[in-house]
């Protein structure tokens, strides 16, 4: 394999997680969801769609902000009725962050947004060369530099 191919991914990878170009599609992705729900909360709102219930410390290392920043965003998302908090079983003295059903109906409504970004972006690829970088950055995410083995 050509050595540039490892730093012509690396670049590209550079620029798709940039913290603007990350703001700017979670912009997209919450337009018109109601005033809780913007670029600064919806990874609150992803992060425990991916996960699960968690607690704020436990999700902040999830997403990649600090505790307090965490709870600040779940207040707003409590107060919107997308997300509660609720005793940990495993842990009476904490508390656990949990979607609401109207919580994981925005993250399906923002899901569904992404999706439909993504294939605009394609249209103009051939559909075989589309489902191939699918399929290969998928093996690449699950295969690839970023898994925990």
């Amino acid at each position: 394999m050509p050595e540039d191919v490892g730093r012509e991914i690396a670049d590209a990878l550079g620029t798709l997680l940039k913290r603007g170009t990350r703001v700017r599609l979670h912009r997209r992705l919450t337009e018109g969801l109601g005033e809780a729900v913007d670029e600064t909360t919806y990874p609150v709102l992803s992060g425990l769609a991916r996960t699960g219930p968690r607690s704020a410390a436990d999700l902040a290392g999830e997403i990649g902000l600090d505790r307090s920043g965490v709870t600040r965003r779940a207040t707003r998302l409590e107060e919107a009725g997308l997300l509660r908090r609720e005793p940990d079983p495993h842990d009476r003295r904490a508390t656990l962050l949990a979607l609401t059903d109207a919580g994981r109906r925005t993250v399906d409504t923002t899901r569904h947004r992404l999706a439909a970004h993504i294939e605009a972006s394609l249209a103009s690829w051939p559909p075989e060369e589309a489902r191939a970088f699918a399929r290969q950055l998928h093996r690449f995410v699950t295969d690839g530099p970023f898994t925990d083995s």
